[in-house]
């Protein structure tokens, strides 16, 4: 059920564009609001127009590499985006985000937890530019009725026994840092020397892995069409609500601990519903909805403690205990240099 919605959203966020979303005219104006694909309930936005009176015309994008230039061009008037915490302190750096005004968001105040702001100084030293969305960590999906030994480690996914049956992430930050953490490297690494030697098991690996994928990591892991997956956490418990055959990792060598933050570009023409769109969906029974919804965690300490189903309060996957992992990073922003370089390597890979 939730796939046909999901498939009704998509179709219908370019008519968003166009005023679908509200037949009649707004009562205070609109928010345009650009976030990942399938990463909030349609249910909430709707809820959100018929309390405020204001508008929500919504986009979507894939990747951080995708929504960025978009952005930096400041050819499309939106007003709040959902970036991952490297890419928000890329925009930090050049200058494309609006100081938020937290006194008109006493819900992101309250009800997120310290340690979420704690962890967003990485990327946002001063929690002045964003406010945490979801949260997880990367690892391996797998189906146990496919694999023959234990999966614990970024190695298995170049065993050559799941040929044609492993999916990587169609991303040159998450690809190379599987690859990075297999050979005992900071995914953060700018040494060329590091970068060389991920590359390289990146094309030995190539000819093993069925396909570099995005949301289709999901899908082909329900359906039995592969072994093994990189997947985000989030995604890995929708799966296994799907299929019961599957099972999420965190690979001994350490992941990717992500975030993803409501950011404000600058020159936002609508900042004070931008900030009434970011605190409406901080407070605890929204945010509640709309993780029992994308199934990704949330930050909302507020909406934890409303989780009524115990074993998705206690999950690993939803809510892991992080001091029980080593070798845990998030994501920074390199630089251009680091970034070109990085993109670099990566076009050698695809050609391969």
């Amino acid at each position: 059920m939730k796939k046909l919605i999901v498939t009704a959203v998509i179709a219908c966020s370019t008519l968003f564009l166009f005023g679908c979303a509200n037949s009649q005219d707004a009562k205070n104006g609109e928010v345009v609001v650009y976030n990942w694909g399938e990463y909030i309930d349609p249910d909430v936005l709707t809820q959100f127009e018929e309390e405020t009176g204001i508008k929500v015309i919504y986009d979507e994008f894939e990747t951080n590499e995708i929504m960025y230039p978009k952005i930096e061009a400041g050819a499309s008037d939106y007003d709040v985006v959902c970036p991952s915490d490297y890419m928000i302190q890329k925009m930090i750096d050049n200058d494309l985000l609006e100081e938020i005004n937290f006194d008109a968001i006493p819900n992101a105040v309250n009800n997120i937890g310290e340690q979420y702001y704690e962890q967003s100084k990485s990327f946002d030293p001063e929690n002045k530019y964003s406010v945490p969305y979801c949260w997880g960590t990367v690892g391996i999906l797998y189906n146990k009725t496919m694999v023959n030994s234990e999966i614990d480690s970024w190695a298995d996914l170049w065993d050559p026994q799941y040929s044609d049956s492993i999916l990587m992430q169609d991303s040159v930050r998450d690809s190379f840092m599987v690859a990075l953490k297999l050979n005992g490297y900071s995914m953060n690494t700018t040494d060329p020397a590091q970068l060389e030697v991920a590359k390289k098991s990146l094309i030995e690996q190539k000819p093993i892995i069925q396909a570099y994928v995005i949301d289709q990591v999901r899908d082909k892991m329900i359906g039995n069409e592969a072994a093994l997956g990189v997947i985000y956490s989030g995604e890995a418990i929708f799966t296994q609500r799907e299929n019961p055959d599957l099972e999420y990792v965190i690979p001994k060598e350490g992941t990717n601990v992500w975030i993803d933050s409501w950011v404000i570009p600058k020159g936002s023409k609508n900042k004070e519903n931008a900030e009434k769109f970011i605190d409406f969906m901080c407070r605890e029974d929204i945010a509640l909805k709309n993780f029992e919804y994308i199934t990704y965690s949330t930050p909302n300490e507020a909406a934890q403690a409303l989780i009524e189903d115990q074993e998705i309060k206690n999950s690993p996957i939803a809510f892991p205990v992080l001091s029980d992992y080593e070798n845990l990073e998030t994501f920074e922003y390199l630089g251009t240099d680091s970034d070109e370089l990085y993109n670099q390597l990566w076009k050698e890979v695809k050609s391969e």
